[in-house]
């Protein structure tokens, strides 16, 4: 049973996103918070594995409890919940240690599939938010896309074949299906990319490959 915290100001908002958690045998909701100070306290007090995370709220934000969050021992995995009213979200999620993405308009069956790829480690930016994210990324400046591209010249076809993969969205089992390999070979080389990009998890590589323009479209 994979145990969720709810973290979102909106009443109705948060009854429905419950609802749909708690929809799935495998899914139970154990605590409900309206900010991030209520989520931090939530989550000393009931352990929780993932943290559903709306990333406005009021008082403590989504992306500040996700810094202190993941700054725990045993740290849950978190999953931020964006309208992207405002781009600048995305890389900053990212730089607090965010699992996974998800747009609050997403469908039911997004969510509950997000939820169960975080908690097995295999997080990633779901279909929708990496065009969003690749779409920034083709506006950027032509320094940022060289730093991004000099990032990646150490790894091998194999490697970039991945990463491109993981920048897309898409899960482990999906990129071995898609290349051919089993699966506790993508995951060695997943981690492999972890180390060699000195990135914390697998969002951050996502961002890697869509910076530096390899990432192919969704």
């Amino acid at each position: 049973m994979i145990r969720v915290l709810l973290a979102e100001d909106e009443d109705l908002i948060r009854t429905g996103l419950r609802l749909v958690l708690d929809s799935s045998a495998d899914i139970t909701v154990v605590a409900e918070a309206r900010n991030g100070s209520e989520a931090l306290e939530g989550v000393r007090e009931h352990r929780p594995d993932v943290v559903v995370m709306d990333i406005q709220m009021p008082g403590m934000d989504g992306l500040t409890a996700t810094r202190h969050l993941t700054a725990l021992p045993d740290a849950p995995a978190v999953l931020l919940l964006t309208t992207f009213d405002r781009d600048a979200h995305i890389h900053a999620a990212v730089q607090a240690g965010a699992s996974g993405f998800l747009l609050k308009d997403a469908h039911h069956t997004e969510l509950l599939a997000a939820v169960r790829a975080v908690h097995q480690g295999d997080a990633m930016l779901s279909p929708s938010v990496a065009r969003r994210v690749m779409q920034l990324a083709n506006t950027a400046i032509p320094a940022t896309r060289e730093a991004a591209t000099a990032r990646l010249a150490q790894l091998s076809e194999a490697e970039r074949e991945v990463l491109a993969l993981v920048g897309s969205g898409l899960s482990n089992s999906a990129i071995a299906d898609r290349l051919g390999l089993n699966e506790p070979t993508v995951k060695r080389r997943v981690s492999r990319l972890l180390a060699a990009l000195d990135c914390e998890n697998r969002v951050q590589l996502a961002i890697a490959a869509i910076d530096a323009g390899i990432a192919p479209r969704a």
